[in-house]
């Protein structure tokens, strides 16, 4: 049976620089169309603001 050896990891991940991924995992996700949706909205808001005061 082959043993299970632990990855050791190498100096740059060892320090953090390279493995920085695992923080986006908690991260909002946002389809396109939900960011286009948001800034369409918040344009209208905009102009609507331009044109009452």
């Amino acid at each position: 049976m082959a043993s299970k050896r632990k990855r050791q990891a190498g100096p740059m991940s060892a320090a953090g620089l390279i493995s920085y991924y695992e923080e986006l995992e908690g991260k909002i996700k946002l389809t396109p169309t939900t960011v286009l949706l948001i800034a369409l909205v918040f344009s209208i808001i905009v102009v609507m603001a331009h044109l009452i005061f």
